[in-house]
C-alpha cells in the first residue's frame, strides 16, 4: 500500500482555499526539492517540478474549493469512501497531488506541473510562463474511475453590479432564508436535480407576492449550486415556513431597496441550470448557474453566474443572451476569466491511457466532461502537446458532502503507473 492517502492527510491540514494556498506552494516546493527534483515557480505561483528529460507531464491544481468549515478540515472513513465532517474535502484536486508525492518519493522521471487558483477560474493555467518539455500531458483531474477524459466545456463568468438607493418600507419585517440544501459542482452536478437556494428562496417570494426587499445574501461560490439563501424582506401579508423556506418575524422596520421587486422578478426570470443536452456525449452541451447574489447596506446590488458550454459559439451565444438580460434589468456586466472548450479528440496517447485503465478495471470510456478542465487552456499554449484525464471516482465535489473512494484512488494510482512504465 502506498503512502498517497496518507500525503492526502497531510495534505488536508495545510490550508489551501483558493487565493490563500502559499503555505501549500512553499510545502509542495520543498517536498520536491528535497527528493533532488528541480523546481521553478512562476509569477502565478504554478509550480514546475522536472527530473531528467521526460516524455510525460503530471498535471494537478493545488488550490481547492472552501465550504463549510474548510480549511479546517477532519477526514474520516464511511463504508470505503473518505468524507469530511462538515467541510469540502479537497480531494479535488488533492488526491492528484497525493499521488504525485508518492511519485516524488519514489524518484520518476517525470515532469509535474501544480496550477493556482483553478477552483476561481483556471488562473493559474491561463499565466503559465515555462517551458514544458514533455510530450505528453496527463490531467489528473477527473472525478469517475474507468473514464479518460478527452474534451471538457469551455466557460466564462458574469458579473452584473448596480446602485441601488433606499425608501421607505410598509408592513412586517422577515427573515426569509433557505439553508443546508446540498449544493454541488455547478458543472458535473447542474443535471442531477440538485436545487438552488436562491431559485427556491425567489420563486417563494414571487409566489407570496412580496415586492420589498431590504437585502439579500445569496450562494457561496461562483463555481457551486447554491446551497444557502437569506433575504430581508417587508410584507404587509403574513408570511410562514414552507417547505425549505424558514420565515421568521423580526421587529425592526427597515427602509427597503428601490428596486427590490426587480431583482426578485430577476430570479424568477434567471433560467438556472441546463440549457440544452449533448445527446451523444450523454452530458450537459450549455449550461449556466445563478452562484450568488449580494445587496449591502449602501444599496449595491452584486450578482455572479458561471457559463458553460462544450463549444465556443455556444459559450458566446449564451454569455451573451445573460448579459442582456442583466442590463435589461439595469446592471452593469463584465465577463470574466474566460476559458476555451477542449474539443474531444483521439490520439495515440489518449488509446494508450485507455489501454491501461482497461487493464486495471477491467472497463473504459473515452469520455467528456462539462466542466472546465485544464487542458483546454495549457492545450493551447502548448499545441504539440498531447492530453488526456483521469482520476478517481470523486462525488459532489464544491460541497460539503464531498466524498473520495479510496480503493479507486489506489486503481486510479496502479494505472498512473502503468501509463508512466509505457512512456
Amino acid at each position: 500500500m502506498s503512502k498517497i492517502i496518507e500525503y492526502f492527510q497531510q495534505l488536508t491540514q495545510i490550508p489551501h482555499c483558493s487565493k490563500e494556498a502559499d503555505g501549500l506552494c512553499d510545502f509542495l516546493v520543498g517536498f520536491a526539492r528535497e527528493r533532488g527534483y528541480e523546481v521553478e515557480v512562476d509569477e502565478a505561483k504554478n509550480i514546475y517540478i522536472r527530473k531528467g528529460a521526460p516524455r510525460l507531464c503530471l498535471q494537478a491544481h493545488y488550490d481547492m474549493v472552501c465550504m463549510g468549515k474548510a480549511p479546517s478540515i477532519e477526514t474520516y472513513v464511511e463504508e470505503g469512501w473518505m468524507k469530511a465532517k462538515d467541510s469540502s474535502l479537497g480531494a479535488d484536486n488533492g488526491m492528484a497531488i497525493a499521488m504525485m508525492m508518492q511519485l516524488m518519493d519514489e524518484g520518476r522521471v517525470l515532469e509535474y506541473l501544480l496550477t493556482s487558483d483553478e477552483e476561481i477560474g483556471l488562473i493559474g493555467a491561463n499565466q503559465l510562463a515555462f517551458d514544458l518539455k514533455a510530450d505528453y500531458m496527463l490531467n489528473l483531474d477527473s472525478e469517475d474511475e474507468a473514464e479518460v477524459y478527452i474534451g471538457c466545456a469551455g466557460g466564462a463568468d458574469i458579473t452584473a453590479l448596480k446602485q441601488d438607493s433606499y425608501v421607505e418600507g410598509k408592513g412586517v419585517c422577515y427573515e426569509v432564508a433557505v439553508k443546508g440544501l446540498v449544493g454541488g459542482h455547478s458543472g458535473v452536478d447542474i443535471d442531477k436535480g440538485i436545487p438552488s437556494a436562491i431559485k427556491v428562496l425567489g420563486a417563494y417570494l414571487k409566489d407570496k407576492g412580496v415586492t420589498q426587499l431590504v437585502s439579500i445574501y445569496a450562494g457561496e461560490r461562483r463555481n457551486s449550486i447554491p446551497a444557502n439563501a437569506v433575504a430581508i424582506v417587508r410584507s404587509e401579508t403574513l408570511l410562514v415556513s414552507e417547505g425549505d423556506v424558514t420565515a421568521r418575524v423580526l421587529n425592526e422596520s427597515p427602509d427597503i431597496l428601490k428596486e427590490g421587486e426587480k431583482v426578485i422578478d430577476l430570479i424568477n426570470t434567471f433560467k438556472q441550470g441546463v440549457h440544452r443536452m449533448n445527446e451523444e456525449l450523454g452530458i450537459p452541451d450549455v449550461s449556466i448557474n445563478l452562484a450568488i447574489i449580494n445587496a449591502d447596506e449602501k444599496g449595491g446590488i452584486a450578482i455572479e453566474t458561471s457559463t458553460r458550454a462544450m463549444d465556443m459559439d455556444s459559450l458566446d451565444s449564451l454569455t451573451q443572451e445573460t448579459v442582456s438580460l442583466f442590463e435589461n434589468y439595469g446592471f452593469k456586466t463584465k465577463v470574466e476569466d474566460k476559458y476555451p472548450a477542449w474539443k474531444p479528440d483521439i490520439t495515440d496517447f489518449t488509446k494508450l491511457v485507455d489501454k491501461k485503465m482497461k487493464e486495471v478495471f477491467g472497463t473504459s470510456k473515452l469520455m467528456a466532461i462539462h466542466a472546465g478542465l485544464e487542458c483546454g487552456v495549457i492545450a493551447e499554449k502548448y499545441p504539440n502537446m498531447k492530453f488526456a484525464s483521469i482520476g478517481p471516482a470523486i462525488r459532489y465535489p464544491h460541497s460539503t458532502r464531498e466524498m473520495v473512494k479510496l480503493d479507486s484512488v489506489e486503481k486510479t494510482f496502479d494505472v498512473l503507473d502503468r501509463i508512466i512504465q509505457s512512456i
